[in-house]
């Protein structure tokens, strides 16, 4: 038995998310179809987080068993041309029997893109989050740095499943930071870990602060746990970039828990 690991690169547009979910085309069960045909029996797929209905990723990291011998390269090639072209795999490789994705990760890079103009092209609208009305944009670059450091994020996340077990929601975020691109304000943000439509919530949380809604000591306010964070932004602007690992293919004991994928 062999443990594949392998990068993907996806449109989320079209797709309910990575996780398999009932009666739902999403990317997990776009892979484990394929996959299941290439090993002639069920293939479970395991990936380093959850992307939520039209979430991106330039680099999201995936792994899985495989008994069929067949080479790396070939196998790369032989999904790529079955899968739907919004969705690809970048690179395969053979790794160590107990690397997990998820549990061996030590840190995700997310960014978030919002188009400022009053017309957004055609060819644009699927990957950000257009919004051309008035906000300070200097006050939500001053405001961005505030996430950084270990905080309780229990005010960006949202309701999960998974809430009965009692589960941290405290992050440690490395960096974050926001800035001027031509014609747009891009975010990004470097952490352990991430809850369910953390990243976006913080987005939302920005915008306020732009229209001059929340202040810098509402954000730390909300970063004790108390409080309710402003709208989610939608998610058309959320690109998963980066999984990091300690060292290549070996497990690390700090591993992310609960991880929501930035959704």
């Amino acid at each position: 038995m062999r443990r594949i690991r392998i990068i993907v690169s996806y449109d989320g547009t079209d797709y309910s998310g990575w996780q398999v979910q009932p009666g739902r085309r999403t990317i997990q069960l776009m892979l484990e179809e394929i996959l299941a045909g290439v090993d002639k029996k069920p293939v479970k797929i395991y990936g380093s987080g959850r992307t939520d209905a039209g979430v991106h990723a330039y680099a999201q990291v995936a792994a899985f068993n495989l008994e069929n011998p067949i080479p790396t390269e070939n196998l790369r090639k032989a999904i790529n041309r079955l899968l739907p072209q919004d969705i690809r795999i970048v690179s395969v490789e053979d790794v160590h029997a107990t690397f997990h994705p998820r549990y061996d990760a030590v840190a995700k890079t997310y960014q978030y893109t919002i188009y400022r103009p009053e017309i957004c092209p055609p060819f644009e609208r699927r990957y950000v989050h257009h919004y051309p009305y008035p906000i300070d944009e200097e006050a939500m670059i001053q405001a961005a740095p505030i996430f950084e450091g270990e905080h309780d994020f229990k005010a960006f996340a949202a309701a999960d499943e998974r809430d009965h077990l009692g589960y941290s929601k405290v992050r440690r975020i490395y960096s974050s930071s926001m800035w001027h691109e031509p014609n747009r304000l891009v975010y990004r943000v470097r952490g352990s870990g991430f809850l369910k439509h953390m990243v976006r919530n913080i987005i939302g949380t920005l915008i306020e602060v732009g229209k001059g809604n929340r202040s810098t000591d509402d954000l730390r306010e909300l970063l004790t746990g108390s409080g309710k964070c402003a709208a989610t932004a939608p998610a058309s602007g959320l690109f998963l970039v980066h999984v990091e690992y300690p060292i290549p293919n070996e497990a690390s004991s700090d591993n992310i828990d609960s991880d929501g994928a930035g959704a």
